[in-house]
């Protein structure tokens, strides 16, 4: 079943439909669904390749394989290198087609001229009769060979796409469960498609963690492994931050002395595991972001966090077979779990929401002393677009809650909250479940509100 991929799907197509020939990149976090979309483009009549770590010779020989299936003879000759296909194929085509190199960077690797041969294939018009889509699950080696000014590829691509994991909403459109089931679900696999296709084999979520995540045998059980081969030299490291962030620490300092490490030796590595997407720094709410003292990280990924919080340290018990055991701590903490993920959910279709006819900046968490000097925390402040308006909301996965309790709670904290100025202030509440709601001051926004708008 394929779904979403609208926008991407009408890039692609678009670029492709110009009179001239155009050079893609398309990247992006392994198992996002970048092949299944390409060949979704794609005819019958154009080429996919898909690369892998063969040798130099074997891959080139493959290749010629591959397009000789849809240009008849083109196998049948002998190539030394990949200048003499390239060039070849210009004089073979009668029509112009496109050419999809999947995992481009594995080519790269065996072959570093790779880049600079197609900068001068695209410089001289050489590929007038074929469109070339460069894909890869790497994403820094694929930003530096499209994004980075000294690559020779710079500048030339029409289009650059990042094809990110799937929203929220789209989790919803592909399983049809009701909204609890689909915020427990996408807590545990995030927005992965191929994760997605795992789990619909199962009855239900906790079967198909058991089977996929927590079994040794399971094919998820080593995926981090897998996502930081093509990123990382060592994956020693990336794995070591993501366990200590998973266990609760947050903060660069507690981590650098985890670690018995500098600070200073952290944050390249961190650095990237925030552009991959697997961590998200923090700051308060009208706190500049510059402030390193105040500054959190957290596994921003659903599916790591979920990885990090329960795998990686019940791995020994889960190699040794206690699955069921380990299952049974996470059950009586997925509550919890979820409320984390549950949170900033909210967080983020906070800016997707209008609001008494108001629109919102990203949303962020506020802690630290409230004006009463007592510290305090407040789940979710936004400003409005206008800035007229700052919404403050508290955010709850509880089933059996006293409504009355938090709307207390929450006006309390916002009597104490010293960055509110001449503003006028939303009062809201993220609640799992719906409840009555008798005031005129509060908005109460349910799952179901937020799977709407993340998409």
């Amino acid at each position: 079943m394929f779904i979403n991929r609208i926008k991407e799907i009408k890039r692609i197509r678009t670029a492709l439909q110009q009179d001239d020939s155009v050079l893609l990149a398309v990247y992006g976090r392994r198992r996002c669904g970048k092949s299944t979309l390409i060949k979704k483009v794609i005819t019958e009549n154009d080429i996919y390749f898909a690369a892998d770590l063969r040798e130099r010779s074997l891959q080139i020989e493959a290749f010629a394989k591959t397009i000789g299936r849809v240009v008849n003879g083109f196998s049948k000759l002998r190539y030394p290198d990949w200048d003499s296909l390239f060039h070849n194929l210009k004089n073979t085509l009668n029509q112009k087609i496109t050419i999809c190199i999947d995992e481009f960077p594995y080519l790269v690797k065996n072959s570093p001229e790779l880049p600079s041969l197609l900068q001068n294939i695209i410089d001289n018009n050489i590929n007038d009769k074929y469109n070339l889509i460069l894909c890869g699950s790497s994403q820094q080696m694929m930003q530096s060979m499209t994004l980075n000014s000294s690559s020779p590829l710079y500048g030339r691509c029409d289009e650059i796409l990042n094809v990110n994991p799937m929203l929220l909403g789209w989790y919803n459109e592909y399983f049809k469960k009701n909204a609890i089931e689909t915020i427990e679900g996408y807590s545990v696999y995030g927005g992965v498609p191929r994760y997605w296709e795992l789990q619909k084999k199962h009855q239900s979520l906790a079967d198909s963690i058991k089977y996929i995540l927590l079994d040794p045998d399971g094919i998820l059980f080593k995926e981090p492994e897998m996502l930081f081969f093509d990123e990382m030299r060592t994956s020693v490291l990336a794995f070591s931050i993501l366990t200590l962030i998973g266990l609760g620490c947050n903060r660069l300092s507690e981590i650098a002395g985890r670690l018995e490490k500098p600070a200073t030796q952290l944050n390249r590595p961190i650095k990237l595991l925030i552009d991959l997407g697997y961590v998200r720094r923090e700051t308060p709410f009208n706190t500049s972001f510059k402030s390193t003292k105040k500054s959190l990280y957290k596994i921003s990924d659903p599916f790591m966090n979920f990885y990090f919080s329960f795998v990686v340290p019940n791995k020994s018990r889960l190699e040794f077979g206690l699955i069921e055991q380990v299952w049974n701590e996470i059950n009586e903490n997925f509550n919890q779990y979820v409320s984390e993920i549950w949170e900033e959910l909210c967080r983020n279709a906070v800016p997707r929401l209008k609001i008494e006819g108001k629109t919102f900046n990203p949303a962020q968490r506020w802690w630290g002393n409230g004006t009463n000097r007592k510290p305090m925390e407040i789940d979710i402040v936004a400003e409005s677009t206008d800035k007229s308006t700052l919404l403050l909301g508290e955010v709850k996965w509880i089933d059996n809650i006293s409504v009355k309790n938090i709307i207390n709670e929450l006006k309390a904290k916002i009597e104490n909250a010293p960055f509110i100025q001449n503003q006028k202030v939303l009062q809201v509440l993220f609640l799992k479940q719906a409840h009555e709601n008798n005031s005129n001051e509060i908005i109460i926004i349910k799952p179901a509100d937020i799977i709407a708008v993340l998409k």
